[in-house]
């Protein structure tokens, strides 16, 4: 219990300070700060940029899980695996494919002869975020649609209800909990996203703090764009939380559920199969054909050294954080699981708090906490591991404690009778039985810290260029050909990791 209060403390500090930062000024200089008309632009941007991520996020998701679980069509397993393909290219990287197909000399110009207009802006990122989001919407309806009762859709249409009627007085109340909980994820990246609103120009909270770090530096009103960003994310949660509390989704009834039929198309078939047609040309074809043109007019010798550096600088930063995390994510996940008392959940808790701390509002969080603290700290190796595994600590918990939950608690028991210590118990007898949930929140956490750029830009040390970072500035730049072997590298990588989730999925269909 104590190193878990440790740990909760880890993640809290950072934050505090950021508070103390903030309000570390004068009332008049305060009011200045605060009651700006560009804070009022950012916030009606960002509101504007999720709520609009969200409602296409919606129109895309919900009919695709629909058809990949309810309807009769031969696609099925594509459609799930269109699905989830999205999630291999993070928004930076998709932004930088979209941005290398338009303008002069882009990837339309040179294979069509298409002088094709290059997104940007809102635009740009709506377009952006909404293909590299919706399969987070998509995996929770799809499952919600797995797991529910088809006899209440039955009791539906015997009382003289259609297709349609039951679909929207019946089943549609009974996602809600799938539709809140992948628009609170939604919800939260967008807010939070760094990577594709500065490519596109598109002034947000996140974009406003990055543009007043590398500019003024002034750190009073930095640190209050962070709190701002903080309390997005934080009305996000509440909201979530308020709009699910106290519902009831599951049957009060006795009864066994039905076998699942699925639903003849008819005359919407060639509908649908366009619309899966449509999604997989812009979320997959697209971007992978600018990245393949992009590298084919790279020379490769020019940039060897520098991807090979990269992605070494990558690693040895993503590795020690993936051991580190999943090191810290042990003892939270143990007393969450074995030793449920009232402190247990809320420094459980605490790890989701960094999680859902926009990454450039923690990161810089920990920028003031370590010149405060240490100078010698900020911009080193151990700070940025140190961010990541804080950041990230939440994605380790999630398999340790499914793990914790298959692994008998009567094992423990049955060595301490034999005369070991406790702790003794647990690394002879349920440690070894954790060994396949620690690997995957260790893998979990090396993909994701090899594609965060929030936190890498502002904490990485001088020089330490990592593949991210190199995609993210050679675009910034418009050197799209510097920069495609670098956000292929991410692709392979990411793709690793989606092939694995979907051949979880491709066993379900």
């Amino acid at each position: 219990m104590a190193f878990a209060r440790i740990i909760a403390i880890g993640v809290l500090l950072p934050l505090l300070y950021l508070l103390i930062r903030a309000f570390g000024a004068s009332p008049e200089m305060l009011n200045n700060v605060i009651f700006r008309i560009r804070n009022l632009r950012l916030l009606g941007n960002t509101l504007l940029l999720a709520g609009s991520v969200l409602a296409l996020d919606i129109l895309i998701a919900l009919p695709l899980a629909y058809l990949s679980v309810r309807c009769k069509i031969r696609a099925r397993r594509f459609i799930t695996l269109l699905g989830v393909l999205p999630l291999a290219m993070p928004g930076y990287i998709m932004a930088y494919a979209l941005l290398g197909l338009g303008g002069y000399n882009g990837t339309f110009q040179a294979l069509f002869g298409w002088n094709f207009p290059r997104v940007s802006g809102f635009s740009g990122s709506l377009l952006v975020l909404t293909i590299c989001t919706f399969p987070y919407l998509y995996l929770n309806l799809r499952t919600a649609l797995m797991g529910l009762d088809q006899s209440i859709e039955e009791a539906s249409r015997s009382l003289g209800h259609d297709a349609k009627s039951t679909f929207f007085k019946v089943i549609l109340p009974q996602l809600k909990p799938a539709l809140l909980a992948g628009g609170l994820l939604i919800s939260l990246h967008v807010i939070g996203d760094f990577g594709t609103v500065s490519l596109m120009r598109f002034e947000t909270f996140s974009y406003a703090l990055y543009l007043q770090y590398i500019s003024a530096y002034d750190r009073i009103y930095a640190a209050w764009l962070a709190l701002m960003l903080l309390a997005l994310t934080t009305g996000a949660l509440v909201l979530e939380y308020r709009l699910l509390k106290q519902a009831i989704f599951h049957r009060l009834g006795r009864g066994a559920s039905r076998a699942k039929t699925f639903l003849n198309l008819g005359p919407w078939t060639i509908p649908a199969y366009l619309f899966v047609g449509v999604l997989f040309i812009i979320a997959v074809v697209l971007p992978v054909t600018s990245i393949g043109f992009w590298f084919n007019e790279t020379a490769l010798a020019s940039v060897s050294f520098n991807l090979f550096d990269a992605f070494w600088n990558s690693v040895r930063a993503s590795a020690p954080a993936a051991v580190l995390t999943t090191f810290l994510a042990l003892p939270l996940a143990y007393i969450g699981v074995r030793y449920k008392t009232r402190l247990s959940n809320p420094l459980e808790r605490v790890a989701y708090l960094g999680y859902a701390t926009p990454p450039l509002a923690f990161a810089l969080a920990l920028v003031f906490f370590s010149l405060y603290v240490s100078s010698s700290l900020y911009q080193s190796l151990l700070l940025l591991v140190i961010a990541y595994s804080l950041h990230f600590l939440a994605e380790a918990i999630g398999p340790v404690r499914s793990a914790l939950y298959q692994a008998p608690p009567q094992l423990e028991e049955a060595a301490q009778s034999l005369g070991y210590s406790s702790i003794k118990s647990f690394f002879k007898v349920t440690l070894p039985l954790l060994r396949g949930g620690m690997i995957a929140s260790a893998s979990l956490v090396f993909l994701s810290a090899m594609k965060e750029l929030s936190i890498t830009f502002l904490l990485s040390p001088i020089g330490f260029d990592t593949l991210a970072l190199r995609v993210w500035s050679y675009t910034g730049e418009a050197m799209f050909a510097e920069a495609a072997p670098f956000a292929l590298t991410i692709l392979i990588f990411s793709s690793l990791f989606v092939g694995f989730l979907f051949s979880k999925e491709w066993k379900k269909t």
